[in-house]
């Protein structure tokens, strides 16, 4: 019986993982391949790994990286950080990732995004769409790791790369990332009946019942950071993953 990928997002800060609140106040983690080891244990669905600084440094995600990855992880991944050519995106891919995460590259030039679907197929192009609530509450796009705004509406520009054949989208949202309160079900819902290509719910999952009320306002699958890098209210670092038993109990009951 079909179960939603349920997929951890793993920050990077150099060679470190970190954890954001709210896109700031980053705490370090630990060693990026020691978790994918136990991610491996696991058996996560699915891995996907940001580099945080990438594009404000004007560089692409580390090679090296997506290599040691690739190496040792047993399930897919996808990396994203400063993505911004075709050839980022070949060598991404010869490096072992089997998708790529593009976010300020497609505000910038969504055409990329037709070029890049055209040349690797619409299944390796996943687009992230960074979204904060301004003043007013009208909800806009974010780039540059959260410190950019575009004035883009969210589910306009979710029609929009949809159009130019992007294969998934990840939803994040900045004003719930890290607070582990809940996603925000509101965004998730707009932008999922907006498209017809699955949409992975990110920022601010708590519980595996977040996941299941993600689902249940149309997102394909589920991600989270903090729910899978923290233990207990003290937020001790320990990298975890539910149960095959646990996610088929909630999801299918």
């Amino acid at each position: 019986m079909f179960r939603p990928r349920v997929i951890p997002i793993l920050l990077l800060n150099g060679l470190g993982l970190v954890k954001s609140v709210q896109f700031k106040n980053y705490r370090y983690i630990g060693d990026p391949i020691n978790a994918v080891k136990i991610f491996n244990d696991l058996k996560a669905d699915e891995l996907i790994f940001l580099d945080i600084l990438a594009s404000k440094e004007n560089r692409c995600v580390s090679l090296d990286f997506v290599r040691n990855v690739g190496d040792e992880a047993n399930m897919p991944f996808g990396v994203g950080g400063g993505i911004k050519t075709i050839k980022d995106i070949k060598v991404i891919i010869n490096a072992g990732a089997e998708k790529v995460i593009i976010n300020s590259s497609a505000v910038k030039d969504p055409n990329f995004i037709k070029r890049a679907s055209n040349e690797f197929g619409a299944s390796t192009i996943v687009v992230s769409i960074d979204v904060k609530k301004r003043f007013f509450g009208n909800k806009q796009v974010y780039i540059i790791g959260g410190r950019k705004a575009t004035g883009l509406d969210p589910v306009a520009f979710a029609k929009l790369i949809e159009k130019k054949g992007a294969g998934e989208i990840i939803i994040n949202s900045i004003d719930k990332d890290g607070l582990m309160s809940g996603y925000d079900l509101e965004l998730i819902k707009e932008v999922s009946k907006a498209v017809s290509i699955p949409v992975v719910a990110a920022g601010g999952a708590g519980s595996i019942i977040d996941f299941k009320l993600a689902i249940s306002s149309y997102a394909s699958a589920v991600s989270a950071g903090s729910m899978f890098v923290y233990h207990g209210s003290r937020k001790a670092v320990l990298v975890n993953y539910p149960s095959k038993d646990k996610l088929s109990k909630v999801f299918i009951g």
